[in-house]
């Protein structure tokens, strides 16, 4: 009787292994030893074949930007109705055109990032806009990535997922789609799908901050969390969930919720988010950086979690806050990069603390004025808009930056809190 229950079970774990649509293949069977960014991937223009009918950068009287990406190397670009200081139009490139995709990998093979987290955010996963621009962005990304051989993964950005009438199942449904019909987890070519803990890594974002309209009991996070670990067919992946800074601790930036902890236990990782939270202008505030992951990084321990450090270039909201926020404008660069020695800090100083891999928020984030790609100090000019300078540093100056984070967090090259010079 026990030979032939043992039987029955060595079958049906063959049959549910047989079932999986997922590669058990690929050049990045690990996160350990990698640094790897954030990609929005959000950026239309009129004229570049999407639905767009405006400008995601803006107009002549606003931005939706805060740092201007150097487009001198763009296959296409796009005329916006901004000028430059000689008088000219400010061009911007568009997400939905390929070109623009193979570029940011090749930089990303060229500089030494090892990939992306592709974001895909709640309004991309209903029925109604699935297969639209956001679908052939994500596509085009994929075969990028398998080009260049970089390492790539799915975000779920929970933003844009209402207080009440909505909750996760469409996830669950957009992540079958993904994986039947763009075949994300089983790329055409070099397969470079991130693993880690010998499965495939998904990210829930956003889960434990306070200002969202929807309550994380109630949105059938449970549900989705056993459906990508366990499901025969769609799951055996391993969940990393992007949570507020002081989840540990519940307070602060974090839903003073218990609850929060036991979707953590649930999950593989956390990424906790950090940008806005620490800055050069603070006394000390990367010894509290410091303190802050050591501690965090014992509680994952105690409960078999792994621990992503955040690290970004620097901050900047002031045009959106113009016309967001009129009664509370944010300074231009009001966490300022210093050339790189923020961002280094950051990354010096999670390393140090025990990071085995790094999140760099974000790859192209100009509206946050978190971008780590090529930016330019030849900005925009305007009445109504102000825009971040990258104080002279070469445009590829945090793209390079993030490749030395790569070999000193694999101990290619020493550490260093010092900011390591180009030669």
């Amino acid at each position: 009787m026990k030979r032939l229950l043992a039987i029955v079970l060595v079958a049906c774990t063959l049959s549910s292994h047989a079932q999986s649509r997922h590669s058990s293949s690929t050049l990045f069977p690990t996160y350990d030893g990698l640094v790897m960014a954030g990609y929005q991937g959000w950026f239309r223009a009129a004229g570049d074949g999407s639905s767009a009918k405006g400008y995601a950068y803006g107009n002549e009287n606003r931005s939706g930007v805060d740092a201007w990406p150097d487009v001198s190397e763009y296959e296409k670009t796009y005329e916006t109705p901004l000028k430059l200081a000689d008088g000219k139009p400010a061009k911007f490139f568009s997400s939905v055109d390929r070109s623009t995709t193979d570029l940011h990998f090749k930089w990303m093979q060229q500089y030494g990032v090892d990939g992306v987290f592709m974001q895909r955010f709640f309004d991309d996963v209903k029925n109604e806009n699935r297969k639209k621009e956001s679908s052939a962005i994500l596509k085009n990304a994929f075969e990028a990535a398998s080009k260049y051989k970089r390492a790539i993964a799915v975000m779920y950005d929970l933003s844009g997922l209402p207080g009440s009438g909505e909750d996760c199942s469409a996830i669950i449904n957009d992540w079958k789609y993904l994986v039947d019909q763009l075949k994300v987890t089983n790329q055409d070519g070099e397969k470079t799908y991130l693993h880690h803990r010998g499965k495939p890594v998904v990210v829930i974002w956003g889960v434990g901050f306070p200002d969202r309209p929807y309550n994380i009991r109630n949105i059938g996070l449970e549900r989705l969390i056993n459906f990508l670990k366990n499901d025969p067919v769609y799951g055996n992946c391993t969940v990393m969930l992007g949570v507020p800074t002081a989840w540990r601790e519940l307070n602060a930036d974090c839903l003073q919720d218990n609850y929060l902890h036991e979707l953590i236990r649930m999950a593989d990782m956390i990424l906790p988010w950090t940008v806005q939270r620490f800055s050069p202008l603070l006394h000390n505030d990367m010894d509290r950086y410091r303190d802050l992951m050591i501690e965090d990084m014992k509680w994952c321990r105690q409960n078999n979690i792994d621990y992503v450090p955040c690290v970004y270039p620097g901050f900047s909201w002031h045009n959106l806050s113009v016309h967001a926020f009129p009664d509370d404008i944010k300074p231009v660069g009001s966490i300022p990069r210093q050339g790189g020695r923020f961002y280094w800090q950051l990354i010096s100083t999670a390393i140090k603390s025990g990071g085995k891999m790094l999140y760099v928020a974000m790859f192209d984030e100009v509206n946050e004025g978190t971008a780590i790609f090529k930016c330019t100090d030849n900005v925009p000019v305007g009445k109504n808009v102000e825009f971040l300078k990258m104080g002279g540093t070469p445009s590829d100056q945090y793209l390079w930056l993030t490749g030395q984070a790569g070999k000193t967090l694999r101990g290619e090259v020493p550490l260093s809190f010092t900011m390591p010079e180009r030669k």
